[in-house]
């Protein structure tokens, strides 16, 4: 008996000097999720990218968040990653932004870009909807008045493209009560579980009063419990400019 129990304990230790993988601590929305997710939509983006010596024609599929200022009945303003249009040249092509009501409907709007960070250095793009989304069927998010509280839970949201919890895109996923692990000017990073795809989505942390406040956009990780945000502090000012 000993001897076969020893054996099963060896057998379902790790081994040394194996990479153990990361639980996945991301959430799929469902109809009990906060519902300031539904702010978070997916962002599909048409480009062109330069390859063998041709142009062709590629989509990024990348994620966005709604956002309002305090007493607006309406949004219009949507804010995502730079690089998600780094490739986006024909301005006669639409970028398309798509949101899910709590009463399951699809809601679809066209945007077009009013500013951004211009590289990976500053990985923030701030668009436009051309048909605002009013605020009984979809609330936008409010902006943080500052970072986010390094003692506090954050949670990061969006589109992410995995096989898994993901479902390549289709199914939104968040990582709720995961941790700031360092701050810089232009980026932050925390312990949030986000896979490509989830670019642009929404780095939320709620106030003393249990309101969800934006506090960045996903930037960048490795898909194992490492990802990188850029502060709503980075581009504020050009937010204040845009903002209705």
């Amino acid at each position: 008996m000993w001897p076969v129990l020893s054996l099963l304990l060896l057998c379902l230790w790790p081994k040394p000097g194996l990479a153990v993988a990361p639980a996945d601590t991301r959430q799929a929305m469902h109809e009990r999720s906060p519902q300031w997710l539904r702010a978070v939509g997916r962002l599909q983006v048409p480009g062109n990218r330069y390859r063998d010596g041709h142009y062709r024609h590629h989509t990024e599929d990348c994620s966005a968040t709604l956002i309002a200022s305090s007493g607006s009945q309406r949004a219009n303003t949507i804010i995502t990653a730079w690089h998600c249009l780094e490739f986006y040249r024909d301005l006669s092509e639409p970028i398309s932004f798509t949101l899910k009501s709590a009463a399951g409907n699809t809601i679809s709007r066209e945007a077009y870009r009013l500013a951004d960070g211009g590289g990976m250095h500053g990985d923030w793009a701030i668009l436009r909807l051309y048909q605002p989304v009013a605020q009984h069927e979809i609330a936008g998010i409010k902006v943080s008045p500052g970072r986010a509280d390094p003692e506090l839970p954050i949670t990061m949201a969006g589109y992410s493209r995995d096989d898994g919890i993901g479902l390549q895109g289709k199914q939104l996923t968040y990582d709720a009560d995961c941790r700031i692990t360092a701050q810089a000017t232009d980026s932050t990073d925390s312990n949030c579980n986000a896979h490509k795809g989830a670019s642009g989505g929404a780095v939320i942390q709620l106030s003393p009063e249990g309101e969800a406040l934006f506090c960045g956009v996903v930037s960048r990780g490795d898909s194992e419990g490492l990802s990188i945000y850029v502060p709503v502090s980075r581009f504020r000012s050009a937010l204040r400019q845009h903002l209705n």
